[in-house]
């Protein structure tokens, strides 16, 4: 079987290919993106989702800023920054997203014409995208040492192959895990109200032969009760300085349960996601998505037009809550001080 490949060139090198997620459990779809306009529009409408992927394809998608017909140094760079400002505003809060933007552009400031802007610009998100795909395997090969035979796991949204542009950062554990010969069964919450975990990461882990069962979110806990969980293993999109972790809404209250049950609950995610100029979670930005994806969730009205809502697209798991952190640099253990790390 293929491995899954979320975000790659195209075979002619001229656009992005993403596979569009919306699509997934039914169809595998897959979409060139050939404008700056078009990158944005896939970040924003989560046909490309994870906050690695996100950066990734960012990164890549800041190549096709110039124009075919661009000679005037000065007007390729102001092009390049309005495209990435345009970018950046998509979803402001995953810190792998501006993260790659601001790579690419410190590399672009050698470039002396714009040939070589060009050259620059693709080369180094080609380093983004191959450096992503090897810290997701030192993420899985740390992760899988926390990961023993037999051991039942429970988690939360989408963090593999789907997520990343190499095998994931929560599930890459799970995956080397099961490379090691480790007997596992996965629990996926649904991870409403977009489904991230019954849609991508249920079909992920059946691809993979991975034992898998999807439950809606709020039986997570009542699981935990009855003794069938181990341990939880979920993503994030922001860690702020002090430990504390931005990541998909829900992941929260599972940690909340964790705790209470005596669960150890494990993050994983790779070293562009570590923001030490946040000190805590409390000064992470929550993007608020779209009423309608509650009100009309796949097409059906599932709440009143006048109801109000409240639709976060994240929330914050305090850092005393998190058992350990798992980066491609290592596992790392209560007290977290971030506040000095080097990219």
């Amino acid at each position: 079987m293929q491995p899954i490949q979320s975000v790659a060139w195209s075979a002619d090198g001229s656009a992005v290919t993403i596979l569009d997620q919306r699509c997934l459990p039914s169809r595998e779809v897959y979409r060139e993106l050939r404008t700056v306009d078009d990158v944005c529009s896939a970040i924003t409408t989560l046909s490309v989702r994870g906050a690695p992927a996100i950066g990734v394809t960012a990164a890549m998608g800041l190549s096709l800023a110039l124009s075919d017909d661009a000679q005037e140094l000065t007007t390729a760079r102001q092009s390049l920054r309005i495209a990435a400002d345009q970018l950046r505003a998509t979803r402001p809060t995953a810190v792998n997203l501006a993260w790659a933007l601001d790579r690419v552009l410190r590399r672009s400031d050698a470039a002396t014409n714009v040939s070589g802007l060009r050259r620059v610009l693709r080369d180094e998100a080609s380093r983004i995208l191959a450096e992503d795909r090897a810290m997701c395997r030192r993420i899985g090969e740390h992760g899988a040492s926390l990961i023993d035979q037999g051991s039942r796991i429970l988690t939360h949204c989408n963090t593999g192959a789907l997520a990343t542009a190499g095998i994931g950062t929560a599930l890459a554990a799970i995956y080397v895990a099961k490379s090691q010969g480790k007997r596992l069964e996965v629990y996926a919450d649904e991870t409403r109200p977009l489904l991230q975990g019954s849609r991508l990461t249920a079909w992920e882990l059946d691809r993979s032969g991975i034992q898998v069962t999807v439950l809606v979110d709020g039986a997570a806990a009542a699981l935990m009760r009855s003794g069938r969980v181990d341990l939880c293993i979920v993503g994030a999109d922001r860690i702020a300085a002090n430990g504390d972790v931005a990541n998909k809404i829900g992941t929260y209250s599972l940690a909340v349960a964790a705790y209470y049950h005596g669960i150890p609950f494990y993050v994983a995610a790779p070293w562009s996601t570590f923001d030490p100029s946040t000190p805590s979670g409390g000064k992470i930005t929550i993007e608020e998505r779209s009423a309608d994806e509650i009100r009309r969730g796949f097409g059906a009205q599932t709440a009143p037009d006048e109801a109000r809502i409240f639709n976060p697209a994240f929330d914050v798991t305090p850092s005393e809550l998190i058992t350990a952190i798992i980066s491609d640099r290592g596992i790392h253990r209560p007290p977290y001080d971030f506040r000095h790390l080097i990219p």
